[in-house]
């Protein structure tokens, strides 16, 4: 993809030749992909859900980020869009997916449908919401990190510590499964609260692509499956976020992802997310640590000093608005992190606001029968 077909590259004002653009360079992957997801998304619409009504809620979704660059350029896409009760319907989920995606309810899915939004054109507006907020992390991030110079030697000031945000404390799913009130690194499910797409109706294709993945058996991809090429841009640009060498160690990528999931109430992402972080960095009591923080409580409490800058720089960057300053940047170059480190950094908090966002709108986790048998098991012998 060429550089001039770039939306990121010109809103930010990456020049050719900086550190921030030769990163980019290096994770081409990721760069061509966001762009291609942007395309895939905003270069036409549907009968069910049209381009102008996309970019009605993009726009309103960047300026609730107070990404002005980003907002403006979807207000000019917007043009001729009517707030139609469909619409407003859409911009109150909207508020709810950008603010605070926990949130969230079956409730809230069963009012775009009365609405008269059908599962395809749902899922592609939950996908226009949580991608515009992973665009508007990466803008806000790599903006901050444009105007930052890897040889500035300022004492970094003390920063307002940011704390874990509230998850679902509910007993039982939708489902009547038992759900995880707690985080942690066991594996759990997650089911869903929309009819994934059967395999068997996807094109042969299509079916190919999903199989490409590993995605065919499962139904959240397959719930994402909805709009595929969506499905398929996203998992690139995830493969070229957390599956390249160089940069920032893949363990503290998923540090990372782990970090947003708490800052968003995201149980299931930072199960799978702390379980590989601890298996890479094998600092099993760090990670441990950060999911025990509680709601309200600092996130960085009681870690290295290298995982404390990366914790509050990523925290920063997930809150919306994004707080991520010149300040926290500072703090990872004192701890030898690079431009293509921060940028890995950055890409990795972004795409976790996209994922969080899927994850906790769309369905919820719950406790495996096995585990949930042996645990009820253990508390019997407990108690006896």
């Amino acid at each position: 993809m060429s550089n001039n077909n770039d939306l990121i590259q010109a809103l930010v004002a990456i020049v050719e030749g900086s550190a921030l653009a030769d990163s980019r360079h290096t994770r081409q992957a990721a760069t061509d992909h966001t762009q291609g997801c942007y395309e895939v998304l905003f270069t036409t619409g549907t009968v069910s859900f049209p381009l102008a009504e996309r970019a009605t809620v993009a726009a309103q979704v960047a300026e609730w980020h107070q990404v002005n660059t980003l907002a403006q350029h979807y207000q000019t896409l917007a043009a001729g869009a009517e707030l139609t009760p469909s619409l407003q319907a859409a911009l109150l989920f909207a508020r709810h997916l950008t603010f605070e995606p926990v949130s969230v309810t079956p409730q809230h899915l069963q009012a775009l449908q009365q609405a008269g939004w059908q599962t395809d054109a749902l899922i592609t507006l939950a996908q226009v919401i949580a991608f515009v907020s992973f665009q508007s992390r990466l803008i806000a991030g790599f903006t901050v990190l444009n105007t930052l110079t890897e040889t500035e030697a300022h004492q970094v000031k003390t920063l307002s510590a940011i704390t874990a945000g509230r998850w679902h404390l509910q007993a039982r799913t939708a489902g009547n499964r038992r759900a995880p009130q707690a985080f942690t690194r066991k594996e759990l499910g997650w089911e869903p609260w929309l009819p994934p797409k059967p395999f068997d109706a996807f094109t042969e294709a299509q079916q190919q692509v999903l199989i490409r993945f590993g995605h065919q058996h499962s139904d959240y991809f397959r719930l994402l499956g909805h709009d595929q090429p969506v499905l398929e841009q996203r998992t690139l640009i995830d493969k070229g976020i957390f599956y390249t060498p160089g940069g920032l160690s893949r363990a503290e990528r998923e540090l990372a992802a782990t970090v947003v999931s708490k800052v968003n109430g995201c149980i299931y992402c930072a199960s799978v997310h702390a379980r590989k972080a601890s298996q890479l960095s094998k600092q099993t009591e760090e990670i441990a640590l950060l999911l025990q923080v509680q709601p309200g409580d600092e996130l960085s409490a009681g870690q290295s000093e290298r995982w404390q800058a990366q914790i509050e720089a990523v925290a920063a960057l997930s809150l919306t608005p994004p707080r991520l300053t010149q300040e926290h940047l500072r703090a990872l170059q004192q701890h030898s992190l690079s431009t293509l480190a921060i940028t890995d950094l950055i890409q990795s908090a972004a795409f976790f606001a996209w994922a969080n966002r899927l994850m906790l709108t769309l369905g919820e986790p719950f406790i495996p029968e096995q585990e949930a048998v042996e645990t009820g098991d253990a508390v019997k012998r407990a108690s006896a």
